[in-house]
């Protein structure tokens, strides 16, 4: 009897009508299919589908690269997210980290599911204000905010802004002042906990750039429960991106509530709101799964109310910030590919036509990819090749030495779980313009970003 079973079928779009090895063989490519969004499937000419599209169409109409987000994948993790928080720790709220990816088309999204925003620039608070996003329901966030930043996040009366160091400490209080307005903050704070992956998105520890140690925050809440213009409201941390263990937000759960305590203490500082950052893991390969968000939420209510119990703390307002939890999966990269080199004994190279431009992950984190042929989809994946950009970097690798059915000129080569940090990190390397996006539900397809042209590569060039 084959392995293959029925449910794994249907969620293919397959019948079970051809032989027992051809099954074995779709198996073998077809199980990537769980790392795509969740509407995708392949019909019976082995075309990858998403929200009922056909992509090979999609890349015929759009061009590539293309970026395509599933409108379903966003809403339903959305939900996920909101409700198992207000089933687990009801007096909470979800905010989504608008640096995982951020458009107008997304915000109204986020809007509709009763979402707040993250955002950490005047860019990303003027797309919240283009598309009528609440201002109540806004964080503003970073390490070195300008006057002109926290003066239009006062202008928009942004629910809260996340206080990073002194100096903008100070600053805040003096533009507050002089608008005559009272601005609620939390105190961002490095617990010095090790997420344990990597470095160069890790950042709870004590040597980060981000956020007050532990004796710099004791002198800022001094100050800002001084102030007449600030209202502290608590206290926030962020841990890192892409952690797959739950013990990184119990330890930091607790070392934030054990400092609260001592600051109730001191200075009778009363903990109304813990904010605990995202960071949670996708599953961007087949060999590396990574939890459910219910075992994270299980861990972090009961460490919360646990440690709130000991320490005699009133249960603050729980808030947490995912960002690429709600849009990674939902997201794919599309590419055309190129040209083929074999260098005997060693690699074959399929070159495609994106590549670190649209996608700088793999060049600068080692980020491991997936992938797929988007209009072959049926073939045995029987061929060891490396996938790689068009730009001149030799570090210029989007997936290395993955098994793929024997790839043409021409074939299209989807990378799945590209929603997050793909698009927002894009730049005009060599001069390129930066892919189109499209949103897919129900059959049909919508663009959300035109592709740039050569007068948008120009348009703020001076003579």
């Amino acid at each position: 009897m084959t392995h293959v079973n029925q449910k794994f079928l249907d969620r293919v779009g397959i019948r079970i009508d051809l032989g027992y090895q051809r099954l074995l063989i779709w198996e073998l490519m077809l199980e990537r299919l769980v790392l795509m969004p969740l509407t995708a499937k392949v019909d019976h000419d082995g075309h990858l589908k998403i929200g009922d599209c056909d992509t090979t169409k999609l890349v015929c109409e759009f061009g590539t690269p293309l970026y395509l987000f599933d409108e379903f994948t966003i809403h339903t993790r959305c939900r996920e997210y909101r409700e198992a928080f207000s089933r687990l720790y009801p007096e909470s709220s979800v905010i989504y980290a608008g640096k995982a990816f951020l458009n107008g088309a997304l915000v109204r999204i986020l809007a509709e599911e009763g979402m707040g925003l993250d955002v950490v620039s005047c860019g990303e608070l003027g797309i919240a204000q283009k598309n009528g996003f609440p201002a109540a329901r806004i964080y503003f966030h970073g390490n070195n905010k300008s006057a002109e930043e926290i003066t239009a996040a006062l202008k928009y009366r942004v629910g809260h802004i996340v206080v990073d160091n002194t100096y903008e400490l100070e600053m805040l209080e003096r533009i507050a002042a002089g608008m005559g307005q009272k601005q609620d903050i939390l105190l961002r704070i490095s617990p010095g906990v090790d997420p344990h992956t990597h470095r160069y998105i890790t950042t709870g520890l004590v040597d980060s750039k981000f956020g007050f140690t532990l004796p710099e925050a004791d002198k800022a809440i001094a100050w800002a429960m001084g102030s007449k213009h600030l209202g502290l409201l608590g206290l926030h941390f962020h841990l890192g991106s892409q952690i797959s263990e739950t013990e990184p937000y119990q330890t930091g759960i607790g070392v934030a509530l054990k400092f609260a305590a001592e600051m109730k203490g001191k200075y009778d500082f009363e903990l109304k709101e813990m904010n605990i950052g995202g960071g949670y893991a996708v599953q961007y390969t087949l060999d590396k799964p990574v939890p459910p968000i219910t075992e994270f939420i299980k861990v972090i209510a009961s460490q919360l109310v646990a440690k709130c119990r000991e320490l005699g703390l009133n249960l603050p307002y729980l808030v947490t910030e995912p960002g690429r939890a709600i849009v990674g999966q939902a997201g794919v990269a599309f590419y055309r590919a190129g040209a083929v080199k074999d260098i005997p004994g060693i690699r074959r190279y399929v070159s495609v036509d994106g590549g670190m431009g649209d996608n700088i992950r793999p060049a600068l984190y080692q980020a491991v990819y997936e992938a797929m042929v988007a209009n072959n989809m049926l073939a045995e994946p029987n061929t060891k090749v490396t996938i790689a950009g068009k730009f001149c970097e030799s570090g210029d690798i989007l997936v290395k030495d993955i098994n793929l059915p024997q790839i043409s000129p021409g074939d299209i080569i989807a990378l799945p779980v590209s929603g997050a940090y793909c698009v927002p990190m894009s730049s005009n390397y060599n001069a390129s313009f930066k892919p189109a996006i499209v949103m897919v539900k129900d059959g049909k397809a919508r663009l959300v970003r035109r592709r740039e042209t050569l007068v948008d590569l120009t348009r703020c060039d001076s003579d």
